[in-house]
């Protein structure tokens, strides 16, 4: 999902956006949405996002600490399944939702509808977005490692959230999008599903029998009885270095009888939920308000800098970015997002000044700040006597500004070795800390792992590089962990280093 896109994706979503469309900002505790939509239908879906969340976080003991701004997770509503499905790949396809884990703030992007459902917000994306999201809680609940087929069937469980009329939230309903992988297409074996990432024949169909059995596996060991305890003993097992073969026979018994019991299991047709209706869902809320003019008026250009550019379509963004600008030449925001999208074609001098103009308007924008100071630091690239101290006095800045973002720590962090410098003690505590507020960044974990090489700890950087090594889908990035793990096993730095370089991180 991070290809980027071509320039029909870019025209296709700017001639999708009504120059004056009604757009709104939606602020809950964990979301900040943005849709061309009536107040109480956003004021809404808001709600049930954040009912999601919380019933998702008192089934599994979860904390709810405070978060910042930059610790929502930003989700643009676009008009239909096909202005997503063009955002995600340039072109139709059967992508109805996704979402983008990062350091600089998570993102997802959802449809308002599709084009048999005129007047509801889509089902099918929610099921996407809430399968993504589980994982987004999974992380920041533990960043150890667990195998694939449990970390698919986690967020398949709770893909199929249902909200019940008396505000109830339903659990762990059938999973009934897995419909054909269950029934019509060959089972994996089980020691494949135990033992295995996600493969891909080029068809889909490899995709469909791991996810639809994995939602079934999990199902199973949480609903019945007989089997009660057992998932929590192979999840100790497998985080203490169990071979995964071996913690499932120890947990679960003959391998073979259980995989008999799922296919009754699935031929019953008769699956439990989890029923939560709790006092605390019913203290969730969302802020409303209406964009400016000039926020609107960007608002595509934020949704393609958001979703990422290119050589070939960055330039036309920037183009339209000044265009915006240059009618609205007072609002912070669209100063903003000039300054990304000059960044992004390497006009590193304009994107400062634009930087410069939107904290003239608004001095606690902070990702301004943040814009500025990575403009400065490119540009003091060619700058034999630039000014460091003062480069980083913008991600200090935005770091007072919400403490909670993990963009600026890690920023300031490269700042030292774009210097020349080897990184102060602050900043590789910023580093650490930055990972504990986004550990489902994979380019923020690499660097946190390349810095406790460097310091000689190599079990807590063979500890962080742990859920990359069972990543269900990128078998790149598995590999490269498994190569640096077993490097640091043997307490070889150097082989581990020369792995981060291998993989281009």
């Amino acid at each position: 999902m991070r290809s980027l896109l071509s320039g029909l994706c870019a025209a296709a979503l700017f001639a999708a956006a009504p120059a004056h469309a009604a757009w709104y900002e939606a602020k809950s505790k964990h979301f900040a949405i943005y849709a061309d939509e009536s107040p109480a239908s956003l004021e809404a879906f808001a709600t049930k996002l954040e009912k999601f969340d919380k019933a998702v976080r008192i089934v599994r003991s979860m904390e709810d600490p405070p978060i910042g701004n930059a610790g929502r997770v930003t989700i643009y509503v676009l008009r239909n399944e096909d202005a997503v499905s063009k955002i995600a790949v340039g072109k139709r396809s059967p992508i109805a939702g996704f979402y983008i884990p990062r350091a600089s703030g998570s993102i997802a992007f959802v449809p308002r509808k599709t084009a048999s459902n005129g007047s509801e917000w889509d089902m099918t994306a929610d099921t996407v977005f809430f399968h993504e999201y589980a994982h987004h809680l999974m992380l920041q609940n533990t960043d150890a490692a667990l195998p694939p087929w449990l970390v698919e069937g986690f967020a398949e469980f709770f893909s199929t959230t249902d909200f019940a009329r008396d505000g109830s939230v339903h659990l762990g309903m059938p999973a009934s999008h897995r419909a054909a992988g269950l029934f019509l297409l060959d089972k994996p074996k089980i020691e494949d599903l135990l033992t295995k990432s996600v493969g891909d024949d080029g068809s889909g169909e490899d995709f469909e029998r791991f996810y639809g059995r994995a939602w079934l596996l999990t199902h199973y060991l949480t609903f019945d009885q007989a089997r009660t305890g057992q998932l929590a003993k192979y999840v100790v097992e497998v985080r203490s270095g169990t071979d995964l073969l071996k913690a499932a026979q120890d947990a679960f018994g003959d391998l073979g009888q259980l995989d008999k019991e799922l296919d009754r299991y699935l031929r019953s047709n008769r699956f439990k939920y989890i029923s939560v209706n709790s006092p605390e869902l019913n203290n969730v809320a969302a802020s409303l308000r209406p964009l400016r003019a000039g926020e609107a008026a960007v608002m595509p250009i934020r949704i393609r800098s958001a979703r990422g550019v290119d050589s070939k379509t960055a330039p036309e963004v920037a183009a339209l970015a000044r265009g915006v600008a240059a009618q609205y030449p007072d609002d912070p925001a669209v100063e903003r997002e000039l300054a990304e999208a000059e960044f992004d074609e390497h006009n590193y001098a304009a994107s400062e000044t634009a930087a410069d103009r939107a904290l003239a308007a608004d001095p606690k924008l902070a990702k301004a700040l943040i814009y500025k100071g990575r403009a400065e630091m490119m540009l003091a690239e060619s700058r034999p006597k630039a000014d460091w101290e003062a480069i980083r006095r913008n991600f200090l800045a935005a770091n007072k500004l919400d403490t909670e973002d993990p963009e600026p720590l890690l920023l300031y962090y490269e700042s030292f070795g774009k210097s020349g410098r080897r990184p102060t003690p602050n900043a590789i505590a910023g580093l650490e800390y930055a990972l504990v507020l986004a550990p489902q960044d994979k380019s923020l974990r690499m660097m946190v792992v390349s810095e406790r090489i460097n310091t000689k700890k190599f079990a807590e950087a063979r500890e962080a590089l742990a859920p990359l090594a069972f990543d269900p889908h990128s078998s790149d990035s598995r590999q490269f962990a498994r190569k640096m793990m077993d490097a640091l096993s043997a307490k070889d730095p150097k082989a581990a280093l020369a792995a981060v370089d291998e993989g281009g991180h």
